[in-house]
């Protein structure tokens, strides 16, 4: 597993700036962690493109992703979702904001590790459910959204920390601290 040493897994404690492999920055973790906030944040402090996996597959299909697990099911968006994350994690220099089951097939893993450095935005089922209890464009939080939320949790906290290379809590207080963990590049200075 990567991420931190020993018990201490779910936090992150860096002295100097996290170095990015391929220049990519790869963010997984559970719908309502924060992925697309801090993405942002974070691309902008380092001069980077951000890209939502889930708003490329939008706009790439014309549709909403409610719209895709319709037609389709979970089976079909899956398929889509690997591909569009194929291409994405193909691509260098990006923050990627991942949807929140990217991580439950083994061949986007392999893309995610291999691609990019890895960061899980861990957040616990509660503070999920308060930030996503009123959200209508997440279709596995649809109905009694609690007890999914501690399913998911269940099913993909082990799958998130097996590809991170980092693990950080996503508490709206860290946030700040998160964006700063990574430096941005510093201009070549020129000789006069």
């Amino acid at each position: 597993m990567n991420g931190t040493p020993g018990g201490d897994d779910a936090a992150i404690h860096l002295h100097a700036p996290v170095p990015l492999h391929r220049g990519n920055l790869f963010l997984v973790g559970l719908p309502g962690s924060g992925k697309s906030t801090l993405g942002r944040q974070i691309a902008r402090r380092l001069g980077k493109r951000f890209l939502d996996a889930d708003a490329e597959l939008e706009a790439r299909l014309g549709v909403s992703i409610p719209t895709i697990f319709e037609i389709e099911g979970e089976e079909g968006f899956r398929d889509r979702e690997e591909a569009t994350l194929a291409e994405l994690t193909g691509l260098a220099d990006v923050v990627l904001s991942t949807g929140g089951g990217a991580v439950l097939r083994q061949s986007n893993r392999k893309l995610l590790a291999e691609n990019g450095t890895v960061l899980y935005l861990h957040a616990e089922p509660a503070t999920l459910f308060e930030r996503v209890r009123h959200s209508r464009n997440r279709p596995l939080l649809q109905g009694d959204m609690m007890p999914r939320l501690h399913e998911l949790y269940a099913q993909r906290d082990a799958l998130y920390r097996e590809v991170a290379d980092h693990v950080v809590e996503a508490e709206r207080s860290e946030a700040s601290r998160i964006v700063r963990m990574f430096q941005p590049p510093h201009p070549r200075h020129e000789d006069s």
